[in-house]
């Protein structure tokens, strides 16, 4: 959200510098300095007025939510202000405006004077002289402060304070089951769509997000993990900026050192995130620890990956049964998603829902390792082809998810007939028009020898076989047919 900040500064230098330094911060939209307590006040209410249609000059401020939201998110008053004192000037402001959050610019920020400034309503205190990194914090602290405000007062449900980044977990029932290809693939295809992207490695001990995607870095989430308060300047410092268009925040490169992040850090550092991106993913590999059980717990949409096996489903079944029993998430508000699927698989998805006792997602994943391992063994993930039946049904599941757009898939056939591709990868042939599959007769090919002329056994078997072939299309029992559940 943008966050609009209107400074009171009286000293002309001092008021360049404020300018300067918020005219740096992300999604700010500062608004020339006024220059005493007087202006301030004037022109707040000269906002307040004009957002609830009325004139300027009436005796109060209006009340409502076009005036609430006409109203800038955080008003910055400097010490030295005058004429009205800048304590007393504060306390008029939290009493005519509830849903401002005012920022105190002060030399003494003792503990003193935090204290009355706390009294007097002011929602943060930043020192001088004024360093980016504690007033990028104090203003986006006191902007979510004034959104949640303003929702209590009847404004749009738009401005609700905290994160609005989505946030998605993606853990598997077991290692190997492909975790870490489905939140790149997803990751690649919000990003595809236009979203801002963050990819979160907190499988801390054995994280691969970097070796899919050929990530040479040196910042890693451990990090952050002992920083009070993130701000912006320290999380561009730890995210790497990938060509993709991806934000990575990845697993220390030393095992050991994933033992730093706690569940504290964690929702420290996606809170964070959510600020920043309009998506967060999160590959929570397939061991629980507090950082990841945290992340599940707080995610809008938390996914589990396994494959059509029973070890496999039997893990995802006991990784469901350890988050019920800690509260970290119940097994209805979980997706399950199918990875490696088959259409002669004897443990097919319905199966695997009853199991579980999850949700599973719609769109299930072939299994095509061919497809694959060129670019696993090649470190760039990012450079699957599109025609690739694993990366078009991992893109249809971000689709799904409401991440993305889902792919259009492009089909290729015969004649009018397009053919669709199966789990399998292969595609049916074009039916010639005016073929029945499974007769002999219609416009199309003669039938070979092996049809036969007769009107015997012979002849309805040379049919079933021969015909729908002949005329271009599979048989009744053709494996490359198209998959339904059941």
């Amino acid at each position: 959200m943008t966050i609009r900040i209107l400074p009171a500064v009286g000293d002309p230098d001092a008021a360049r510098a404020v300018s300067s330094l918020l005219n740096q911060l992300p999604d700010a939209d500062p608004a020339p300095a006024v220059a005493d307590s007087t202006a301030l006040l004037n022109a707040l209410a000269g906002a307040a007025a004009q957002g609830a249609g009325a004139s300027p000059g009436g005796a109060a401020p209006a009340a409502g939510p076009s005036a609430v939201e006409a109203l800038p998110e955080v008003v910055l008053v400097h010490e030295r202000i005058g004429p009205m004192p800048a304590l007393e000037l504060i306390r008029e402001v939290a009493l005519r405006f509830p849903a401002v959050g005012v920022v105190l610019i002060t030399m003494d920020a003792g503990p003193a004077l935090f204290s009355a400034a706390m009294d007097a309503g002011a929602r943060g205190i930043v020192g001088l002289p004024l360093g980016y990194d504690e007033l990028a914090a104090r203003v986006q602290a006191a902007a979510q402060w004034s959104a949640g405000v303003r929702v209590h007062l009847g404004g749009s449900p738009e401005t609700a304070p905290g994160p609005a980044g989505t946030l998605v977990t993606v853990t598997g029932a077991k290692g190997g089951v492909g975790t870490t290809v489905t939140a790149v693939q997803l990751a690649l295809a919000a990003r595809a769509a236009g979203r801002s992207v963050a990819l979160v490695d907190l499988d801390l001990q054995s994280g691969d997000v970097a070796s899919y995607l050929d990530v040479q870095f040196r910042r890693s989430i451990a990090d952050l993990a002992g920083i009070a308060d993130i701000s912006v300047r320290v999380l561009q410092d730890a995210v790497h900026d990938h060509h993709t268009g991806l934000g990575l925040l990845l697993a220390p490169e030393e095992g050991e050192r994933g033992e730093e992040v706690d569940d504290r850090a964690a929702r420290q550092v996606i809170g964070a995130l959510r600020a920043r991106y309009e998506v967060v993913l999160v590959d929570c590999g397939s061991q629980m620890q507090s950082a990841n059980a945290a992340a599940v717990e707080l995610a809008d949409v938390a996914l589990l990956v396994t494959t059509p096996d029973v070890v496999a489903v039997r893990a995802a079944k006991r990784q469901v049964r350890l988050w019920d029993r800690l509260q970290i998430r119940q097994a209805e508000d979980t997706t399950t998603v199918v990875n490696r699927l088959t259409r002669n698989t004897e443990i097919q998805p319905p199966l695997v829902a009853k199991a579980t006792g999850t949700q599973v997602a719609r769109t299930h994943v072939p299994a095509a390792f061919k497809e694959l391992q060129p670019c696993v063994d090649a470190g760039r993930m990012q450079d699957l082809d599109g025609r690739s039946t694993v990366r078009q049904a991992l893109w249809s599941l971000a689709g799904e998810l409401g991440l993305g757009e889902s792919p259009a898939v492009r089909r290729e056939g015969r004649g009018s007939h397009r053919a669709r591709p199966t789990l399998t990868g292969r595609r049916r042939k074009a039916i010639t028009p005016g073929a029945a599959p499974g007769s002999g007769t219609g416009q199309g090919p003669a039938p070979g020898p092996a049809s036969g002329g007769g009107s015997g056994s012979g002849l309805r078997f040379g049919a079933r076989r021969g015909s729908a072939a002949a005329a271009g299309g599979p048989g009744p029992f053709d494996p490359a047919g198209p998959y339904e559940e059941g």
